[in-house]
């Protein structure tokens, strides 16, 4: 028969339960976090991309009534209207937007159309996005 060994001491696992689940919580609520802060900056890139399309859809607009009248300088009415339909968000314009047009530096039949906006959400020493596309008239 062999010799019985003595018992090993135990050691004292008590509440180490506990501080492995506050560990995870803590783990996870970084993980949140994290996504959470994600989240808002694809919000903010999904606006400011829907104000870039919307920029171009306007110069568009305004290149096709340039083409409509076969002249790169826009009548009066057209540019006010045009104007306003720049300034105003709820009518597919953009937030704090102005237009303008402008004829070409010694280019005959040439037009600068050129779109400023400011979101809302951006700081006011923040510099206003731009959106600028040049026209010739054939």
């Amino acid at each position: 028969m062999q010799p019985r060994r003595a018992p090993l001491p135990r050691r004292s696992t008590r509440g180490f339960t506990l501080i492995e689940v506050l560990i995870s919580i803590l783990v996870f609520s970084f993980g949140l976090l994290g996504a959470a802060a994600m989240q808002a900056v694809a919000v903010q890139a999904a606006t400011q991309n829907g104000d870039r399309s919307r920029a171009g859809l306007l110069a568009n607009e305004m290149v096709s009534t340039l083409w409509a009248a076969q002249s790169s300088t826009p009548v009066p009415g057209d540019l006010a209207a045009w104007r306003a339909k720049v300034a105003t968000p709820a009518v597919s314009g953009l937030p704090n937007g102005s237009g303008t047009v402008a004829a070409c530096a010694g280019v005959a039949n040439c037009a600068v159309i050129t779109i400023t906006w400011k979101a809302p959400s951006a700081k006011a020493a923040a510099a206003s996005n731009r959106y600028t596309t040049t026209v010739v008239i054939q």
